[in-house]
């Protein structure tokens, strides 16, 4: 019976895709010249500590946010950016007086958050860690269109792969906490890792929960606008008001903040779908403004709302 609802739907939507014509990619490019093209620079990258408790900190660097816990277990880590910075990482990780680097939790395989895996993956110490999709994009080519760019991230050498995987939940008990890594079903990506330290009162939600932007919704590898809802949806029902909410880009946050981004989201969905229906094109829809309320405090909303249009007009069913 679910097969032939995810076929009927499917069907569905392959109906309503011939009414809409989707945007052409963009040139693939090496990460190295999307990169440059994005202004990152290593060099001049300066990481940041944010010290939410003791045992319990923020990295800020180049690429996605690093939430470490350390404790008499050991040290676990929740995203490792990119191999370039990484002895700048590990250099802000010795002034919290940590060492080695015991596991690593890939939230999803994207460059940005997971590219350190070629490093740490050569030491002897370290397990990666990730769901069981994200490992199997890592074993391949992958092009990542981001809009305004397309960057291919090429497959991850053995090494690099996460050690272990999980489809649904797994449980780490460790530095006297439970710590849950669940998915809740295809959104960035169609391998989302959502890390919550029970002990610590805090969750890391990746890049399903974007604090300095507006989404990247992954559209072409199977990522979904209504799946970036129903994961944070998820996640707020496990939250309360003192809950430290860990984005995948940008400042912490709280309860309050991802209830926000929630609305937001739902808003304009609503407002999509509804063009969507009349037929409207992706260059009707980005001029009608429907993200104006949003936009000074999120920035240009061109990539989200292309991103978003294309999640919500084809299906993926990896």
């Amino acid at each position: 019976m679910k097969s032939s609802l995810a076929l009927a739907g499917g069907l569905l939507l392959s109906s309503t895709l011939a009414a809409h014509e989707l945007p052409p990619r963009p040139e693939v490019q090496s990460l190295e010249e999307v990169m440059t093209a994005f202004g990152w620079d290593a060099d001049k990258v300066e990481i940041r500590t944010e010290v939410i408790e003791k045992g319990f900190y923020v990295l800020f660097g180049m690429g996605g946010n690093i939430a470490v816990s350390s404790g008499q277990d050991g040290v676990l880590i929740v995203d490792d950016q990119v191999p370039a910075v990484m002895s700048k990482l590990k250099r802000a990780m010795r002034k919290q007086g940590d060492r080695n680097i015991d596991f690593v939790i890939n939230t999803h395989w994207h460059f940005d958050h997971a590219d350190g895996n070629l490093e740490l993956g050569d030491e002897d110490n370290t397990w990666l860690v990730s769901h069981s999709n994200s490992r199997r994009m890592m074993q391949r080519d992958n092009v990542v269109n981001l809009v305004a760019a397309a960057a291919l991230q090429k497959a991850y050498p053995p090494e690099a792969l996460p050690d272990i995987t999980f489809d649904e939940a797994m449980q780490f008990h460790i530095n006297g906490e439970q710590v849950d890594v669940m998915h809740f079903g295809p959104a960035h990506t169609t391998g989302d890792a959502v890390v919550f330290f029970h002990g610590r009162n805090a969750v890391h939600m990746g890049d399903v929960y974007n604090n300095a932007g507006y989404p990247f919704i992954d559209a072409d590898n199977g990522g979904s606008l209504d799946g970036v809802i129903a994961t944070c949806k998820a996640v707020l029902a496990m939250t309360d008001a003192d809950t430290v909410v860990v984005p995948g880009h940008g400042a912490l946050a709280s309860r309050s903040d991802l209830a926000n981004y929630i609305h937001m989201l739902e808003v304009v969905q609503g407002e999509l779908l509804a063009m969507i229906a009349d037929g409207k094109s992706l260059a009707e829809i980005q001029a009608a403004g429907i993200t104006a309320t949003w936009d000074e405090r999120r920035g240009n909303p061109a990539m989200f709302l292309n991103r978003a249009y294309v999640s919500l007009t084809t299906r993926y069913y990896p």
